[in-house]
């Protein structure tokens, strides 16, 4: 009996190590969300999902945030290098070929965004991905400043509540 409660706890303890992401419930995010875009900001949150327009902001963007999760392999295949950046950029260019991806610097998560063309504007996409966690930021604009623009400052907002610190 002692040796299966040591085994349960050893597991507890490996489970409590990889909890992802600090939050999960964007509902708290939506004043700083709307604060971090600008006045006439609207929000509109659920659980795992915050979608913010501001048509008085440059490039009138519309944001969506979203969290779930990504368990396929990406995240270490990222964190190991077997997977880089410009490999990122390679698949990202195949879909569009006005894309470009830079790494975003995202505390103890992985992160890179891209920026492309999109139709009659563009958009800007984040990833952020921490022990399967996964946080999207799609922003859509009528240039692409103003879409990579929204994006960051967003992220800049709440990144950090979301990510939380280092374990």
């Amino acid at each position: 009996m002692r040796g299966l409660l040591i085994l349960v706890f050893g597991l507890w303890a490996q489970a409590a190590m990889a909890m992802g992401f600090a939050l999960h419930d964007v509902t708290r995010l939506a004043e700083a969300a709307r604060t971090a875009l600008g006045p006439g900001t609207t929000a509109k949150a659920e659980t795992r999902h915050l979608s913010l327009h501001c048509a008085s902001c440059t490039g009138a963007p519309t944001i969506e945030l979203q969290i779930g999760r990504l368990t396929d392999g990406t995240e270490s295949r990222v964190r190991s290098g077997r997977t880089t950046l410009a490999a990122l950029e390679a698949i990202c260019l195949q879909r569009n070929p006005d894309c470009r991806l830079s790494a975003l610097p995202a505390g103890p998560a992985i992160g890179w965004m891209s920026v492309y063309a999109l139709g009659g504007g563009a958009g800007a996409t984040a990833i952020i991905l921490r022990d399967g966690d996964l946080l999207t930021i799609e922003a859509r604009a009528a240039d692409r400043g103003a879409a990579e623009d929204s994006a960051r400052r967003l992220l800049q907002a709440v990144l950090p509540l979301i990510v939380g610190p280092e374990t």
